[in-house]
């Protein structure tokens, strides 16, 4: 009796091979798959976070007298008990704390923001239609801030105890004293009303119908002064930090072995010195992100900057709680992403340190 050989055997349960291996090599083989899933981690261990921000902002304006119904009713010139237990009914404020509660962590998780009966919309629609300026104030200020800091701290580390060192030093200190608020108002008077070189207020003029690059060059009128005045404060601080980290990095000891060698000080400062120097920046970038958010709410009150600033300053009088708490979960989230990106820059800058 002979055996049938392998290959004449009926190829019965033709195994396929599972793609998911497949599609994780391809996906580690991306160049930012590191990265991506960095991110990832960093976003689910934040939920808890936010979550927490949730509850603790709710609270917060919950025990704050008054409420939308008490503003609507005045506003109607009709503040009767009937007419206020009306609206408190209609907007679900009558109904107990951690009823509304309930109700508002089940909406955020079906990602919906609530709505805001003072302006009659979504909450998502009013932040989205407000957070692109918002972004662009901060954006703006934070590259101005970051730019104009570093080389003055470079300019300043150079040459120690010198008139450049000292000037650098106390314009750092004056810009770190003035008031954001104050020199708003004082550019505003200079450059606006006595100049007449800027427009006062405002993102764009209104009612012009530009398009295209006039329309860019409008609107980049209109940022000169919200990102400087924005930008003033941080560039005292990023200034002073930098100089402190590089007058630290210049004592180290490739430093000086990189002197040894004969290298420039341009080329020592600019190619050895000055990566290693960033590191504290960059961590402070990421800290400061929610003091940013706070002085853009003074920078939009003055300038009548269409953001989200000006949107919560607003939302504070007319006592809109739903727009309010999304404001407030929206900056929140931005601070979050913001640090998360200060720590994927923080790997490049010393690949030294690890993703985990």
């Amino acid at each position: 009796m002979t055996l049938p050989l392998a290959q004449d055997l009926p190829l019965t349960q033709d195994k396929q091979p599972s793609p998911l291996p497949a599609a994780r090599a391809a996906f580690n083989r991306l160049p930012f798959a590191r990265d991506l899933r960095f991110v990832a981690r960093r976003l689910l261990k934040a939920l808890p976070l936010l979550l927490a921000v949730v509850l603790f902002n709710f609270g917060l304006l919950k025990l704050a007298p008054g409420d939308a119904a008490e503003v609507l009713a005045g506003e109607s010139a009709a503040a009767t008990p009937e007419y206020l237990a009306e609206l408190r009914a209609r907007f679900g404020l009558d109904q107990p704390v951690h009823v509304q509660l309930f109700h508002y962590v089940w909406k955020l998780a079906q990602f919906d923001l609530g709505y805001s009966f003072r302006h009659n919309m979504s909450v998502r629609e009013l932040i989205m239609g407000r957070l692109p300026a918002t972004l662009l104030l901060m954006a703006s200020a934070l590259t101005l801030a970051v730019t104009i800091g570093a080389m003055l701290g470079v300019l300043a580390s150079n040459k120690v105890n010198s008139w450049r060192d000292t000037l650098i030093s106390v314009f750092a200190m004056l810009s770190f004293a003035t008031p954001v608020f104050w020199m708003g108002l004082m550019m505003i008077v200079l450059f606006s009303v006595n100049l007449g070189w800027l427009p006062s207020s405002g993102m764009e003029t209104i009612a012009s119908g530009r398009t295209g690059f006039s329309y860019i060059l409008d609107v980049s009128r209109h940022m000169v002064m919200p990102v400087a005045t924005l930008a003033l404060f941080y560039v005292a601080v990023y200034t002073r930090v930098m100089r402190a980290s590089m007058l630290e990095v210049f004592n180290q000891d490739y430093v000086t072995t990189a002197r040894a060698k004969g290298l420039s000080e341009n080329r020592i400062t600019f190619r050895h010195v000055l990566r290693n120097a960033l590191l504290p920046l960059v961590t402070l970038l990421g800290v400061q992100m929610g003091t940013m958010l706070g002085g853009s709410v003074l920078v939009e009150t003055v300038f009548s900057w269409p953001g989200l600033g000006r949107l919560a300053f607003e939302a504070v009088f007319q006592r809109d709680i739903n727009l309010l708490l999304g404001i407030l979960l929206s900056c929140s989230f931005v601070v979050i992403a913001a640090n998360i990106l200060v720590d994927v820059a923080y790997t490049k800058l010393d690949p030294r340190i690890a993703m985990s």
